[in-house]
């Protein structure tokens, strides 16, 4: 797949994918594309830092690899780990062999080896790299990211007992972070890093019109600025731009061409993930947001 060789080709590449991008993020994008630099995404979670990954894995043609990211991760999950079942079977069939060196050789081969995630996206699949995604690194423990770093700077992984896997051609790596740690500066250093916030009236206006073609002006109009309102208020979890297109497909679904008090508090579960946001928001401020949208 041939790159985008300026950014307007990127934005427009990314649009005919149903995602909307402002030119810094467009930018960022293809510097990374282009330079073959890792690409750090962070934000909030719900503003398409994820879904990003998948519209370039389908518009650049290229297989997506997700390692999504959790306490506890660790190398046997994330990059490789030994078939150790089969290694013995295999030590009792060469246990006539005499030469220990000649056991451990044929135990540690690529036969004996399972390639995760990261291993995997070191390979090409008929001539073409493919896009790593390493989704919600803040949700990792501190060390794993001591791990990531030979990938990121060299795309290559080094296997102790075996050998070093270097990639013929760069894998796209995308890393995204909702920001509930501190992410090591050596992982930002390798990386090209871009800030995604919330979208404005206008690109939030387009991003509904895109997703659901079907929705009135009028609508879309007062769902944007009902949720912008919502960004304004004290919550424990503002609403993303995925909230609210669930949101604005929940009410289309029930036949719905206007925002009523009833409608919005009896769907708040499509845009809002606490009770306690909910409970806050529910009656005399639904009214005050409704009136401010009129």
């Amino acid at each position: 797949m041939i790159l985008p060789k300026t950014i307007e080709e990127t934005q427009k590449l990314l649009l005919s994918g149903n995602y909307v991008s402002e030119r810094s993020l467009s930018t960022s994008i293809f510097l990374s594309l282009n330079l073959n630099r890792p690409l750090f995404l962070e934000g909030e979670s719900g503003v398409g830092k994820t879904e990003l990954a998948y519209v370039l894995s389908k518009k650049l043609n290229k297989r997506l690899i997700r390692l999504q990211c959790y306490e506890g991760l660790d190398i046997s999950s994330a990059a490789y780990e030994w078939n150790y079942p089969a290694q013995m079977i295999e030590i009792r069939i060469s246990e006539n062999i005499s030469k220990k060196e000649e056991i451990l050789q044929n135990i540690y081969s690529e036969k004996f080896l399972i390639k995760r995630p990261l291993l995997q996206a070191l390979e090409e699949t008929n001539g073409n790299s493919p896009i790593l995604l390493i989704d919600e690194l803040d949700r990792t423990d501190a060390p794993f990211e001591a791990f990531l770093l030979e990938i990121l700077s060299d795309f290559q992984l080094s296997i102790p007992e075996y050998k070093t896997f270097k990639a013929n051609t760069p894998p796209v790596i995308i890393l995204t972070s909702n920001r509930t740690r501190e992410i090591h500066d050596a992982i930002k250093r390798r990386c090209f890093y871009h800030w995604i916030d919330y979208p404005s009236f206008e690109k939030e206006l387009n991003i509904l019109k895109i997703q659901l073609p079907k929705i009135s002006d009028d609508l879309n109009s007062k769902i944007v600025k009902f949720v912008q309102e919502l960004r304004k208020q004290d919550l424990y979890k503002l609403p993303g731009v995925s909230e609210t297109i669930d949101w604005a497909s929940a009410i289309i679904n029930l036949n719905n061409n206007s925002l009523e008090k009833e409608i919005v508090e009896n769907t708040l579960g499509a845009l809002l993930k606490y009770q306690d946001d909910i409970v806050r928001i529910k009656g005399e401020e639904v009214e005050n947001i409704l009136k401010k949208i009129k």
